[in-house]
């Protein structure tokens, strides 16, 4: 699977996985939360994978169930 355009470079040039970022105001982020750069790739990469398959996300919606969160 080819990455998002910028998503390389972006890992390339970060000093650090552990950089952290602060999350949007959200009701399911608590206030001031932060991700480090790696868990934001890492949710990207578990949600991409739950959700490459269109039938997972149909059985998503008919059964109301979640795999993962």
């Amino acid at each position: 699977m080819k990455s998002a355009p910028g998503t390389d470079e972006l890992m390339r040039t970060l000093p650090s996985l552990d950089v952290e970022h602060p999350l949007p105001e959200a009701p399911w982020f608590e206030p001031g939360a932060t991700w480090s750069a790696r868990r934001a790739f890492l949710h990207i990469v578990a949600e991409t994978a739950q959700h490459a398959g269109r039938i997972d996300v149909l059985r998503e919606t008919i059964d109301g169930q979640k795999t993962m969160g």
